[in-house]
């Protein structure tokens, strides 16, 4: 793999394999293909969701509000989701089997209060960054390729910053897991196509 390629692995957590709070449909599954991913490139970074207890985006934040429902927040609509990847917890932990020996940086995300995070690259606001970005551009690499989960979530709104960012995005399909909440599977497939993103 060329020195400008990074893999960009997103949310490999408990919370998010079965038994998590967030559980994706066969998430473990993801983990022994992306570790040997790791072995054919020269630069990692895992992501990490790292939630406050009483983040905006809970529905247990929000009275008479149920989990998977939305509501509107300053910077647009937000789907309520379970408690989850709590900072400090078991729930955040990266999956067990997860070979984190390879990563040269964990960027984590979400851990402020008033603003959800999906995308590694920016908050739910499309406006506050993470440092992602800058750190892979002044380290040179040109071509990003992401795989965890969630498919149509996390995944999904990293691999379309990034490409606006400007970097060549390339998405492992079997790395990944879907929520496919309302048809939300699709929807991030036909964005792909449609931005250029590579579904591998």
């Amino acid at each position: 793999m060329k020195k400008s390629s990074v893999l960009v692995v997103i949310d490999v957590q408990n919370d998010f394999c079965p038994g998590g709070r967030l559980a994706v449909a066969g998430g473990h599954e993801t983990v022994p293909l992306i570790n040997t991913m790791m072995q054919d490139f020269a630069h990692v970074v895992l992501t990490q969701d790292w939630h406050p207890a009483d983040h905006s985006s809970f529905a247990s934040q929000h009275a008479g509000s149920a989990a998977f429902t939305s509501v509107e927040m300053p910077y647009g609509p937000q789907t309520l989701w379970p408690d989850h990847c709590i900072i400090g917890s078991d729930g955040a932990a990266f999956h067990g089997a997860l070979d984190v020996t390879k990563a040269e940086l964990i960027i984590r995300k979400g851990y402020r209060k008033a603003i959800d995070s999906y995308s590694a690259f920016f908050e739910n606001d499309h406006a506050t960054p993470t440092g992602l970005g800058g750190y892979l551009k002044e380290r040179g690499f040109t071509d990003v390729t992401l795989v965890g989960l969630a498919f149509d979530y996390c995944v999904r709104y990293s691999a379309e910053d990034a490409k606006t960012l400007g970097f060549n995005v390339t998405v492992v399909k079997r790395a990944t897991r879907a929520i496919d909440f309302g048809g939300t599977a699709d929807a991030t497939r036909k964005s792909f196509a449609e931005r250029g993103i590579v579904l591998a």
